[in-house]
């Protein structure tokens, strides 16, 4: 659905949001060029430095919240990475974001579905600041708002939801990464009767699609990366859906990244304001293979991308379609 632009509702971070779609058009566009090939690394290499060059020409004081890696584990846009042309200049829009160059690397490697180019930005300071570490989430629709929690377990979850739904517990459709980590979780899900859909990747595609009323899924469960959580937070605020996260650490070290950067609270509850905590924020996403969104198109003379735009205070979904001249 289409609104006002959201440089007329959104101040210093709409403002910039034609160059936000531009970083991830143009790392859909340059890992779109491995699709298929059975080289996730160089995909992911492709998609990092198309980024990170759009990054350096635009005008503003940026930082890398979360996102995949830390410094000297190339080819990541780091933890804490400085990007733009503006940084350290007084009066520059200071924006923090939470980046995945290439959600879904094995699914451009095969070209599968749902591989996407994906970030979301806001004010410097509101969205979470974190290691590289695990999320337990769930995620739904926006019937759902106060229903559901990780705080209640699996059949709680699917028991609620299949009464604010209206439906029976056997309809209750749900989205979950397909990992030996969920083995428990399968077994609940299975046994409750509710039907379980496996993604191999994206759970950031999931979690939109399930806090969509027209989408497959009435909830996203498990365990994924912590960048897509703050990710697929922003979106689905601007959605108002649901989404919850709590941190998983996968060795000591780990969680001490964390404590330095999130303090002692380690167990919490992230509600999605907790995670994305401006309204004036946006995420932007772009197709790499067919899926979430359309594949980029890349002709012998053109490239045409798909991008999506959610703006989380007015709750608009813009999408866009760019084609490029070579």
């Amino acid at each position: 659905m289409d609104g006002a632009r959201p440089s007329q509702i959104m101040g210093s971070v709409g403002d910039l949001y034609h160059h936000f779609l531009e970083a991830v058009d143009q790392a859909a566009i340059s890992s779109a060029a491995w699709r298929g090939l059975g080289e996730k690394d160089k995909a992911d290499e492709a998609a990092v430095e198309a980024m990170r060059r759009t990054f350096d020409n635009v005008p503003f004081d940026g930082r890398v919240a979360i996102g995949e890696g830390e410094r000297d584990e190339a080819p990541m846009l780091y933890i804490g990475e400085e990007i733009g042309s503006m940084v350290g200049v007084v009066g520059a829009p200071q924006i923090d974001i939470a980046v995945d160059p290439l959600e879904c690397t094995n699914n451009c490697a095969s070209n599968s579905p749902n591989s996407i180019a994906v970030l979301a930005a806001a004010p410097r300071g509101t969205l979470l600041h974190a290691p590289d570490c695990y999320m337990d989430k769930i995620a739904g629709g926006p019937e759902l708002v106060g229903h559901i929690s990780l705080d209640g377990d699996v059949a709680y979850n699917l028991e609620q939801t299949a009464a604010v739904l209206d439906k029976a517990v056997s309809e209750v459709r749900v989205v979950a990464l397909d990992r030996e980590r969920h083995t428990q979780l399968f077994k609940e899900i299975r046994a409750s009767g509710a039907q379980l859909e496996l993604m191999g990747d994206g759970d950031v595609s999931g979690a939109i699609w399930a806090a969509r009323k027209d989408g497959p899924f009435d909830l996203l469960m498990g365990i994924g990366a912590a960048p897509e959580g703050v990710i697929s937070a922003a979106a689905i605020r601007g959605l108002g859906g649901v989404f919850e996260g709590r941190l998983v650490f996968r060795s000591p070290e780990e969680e001490a990244r964390a404590e330095n950067m999130v303090g002692d609270d380690l167990t919490r509850l992230w509600e999605a304001h907790d995670l994305c905590k401006s309204e004036n924020a946006i995420f932007a996403a772009s197709g790499v293979c067919d899926g979430y969104l359309p594949a980029a198109i890349l002709g012998e003379t053109h490239t045409t991308t798909f991008g999506e735009i959610i703006d989380v205070e007015s709750g608009t979904v813009r999408k866009i379609e760019t084609t490029r001249h070579i």
